[in-house]
């Protein structure tokens, strides 16, 4: 897989882009496991995505449901047993 971020919100700590091999968007965030930092990859629609900057309060809500694992079904990859804590 390969993510390609097309919009990066650092104040709010997630960004958003498109997979390159599926053609399918995204909303990533950071997440810590304390061994290791990295990011963790949901998937959102063509929709949200295009709507940036005008829904950046939609998306903000998906990335706090994300850290809260709220929304686990649409990982990209499911973690492994050592999954971090959003940051």
């Amino acid at each position: 897989m390969r993510f390609i971020d097309t919009h990066c919100e650092r104040d709010l700590r997630f960004s958003i882009g498109r997979e390159a091999v599926s053609g399918k968007y995204y909303l990533s965030i950071p997440v810590s496991s304390g061994i290791v930092d990295y990011e963790e990859f949901y998937e959102i629609s063509q929709e949200l995505h295009d709507g940036y900057p005008g829904n950046v309060d939609a998306l903000t809500l998906i990335a706090n449901r994300c850290r809260a694992r709220e929304c686990d079904d649409r990982l990209f990859m499911k973690p492994g047993t050592n999954r971090g804590v959003a940051c």
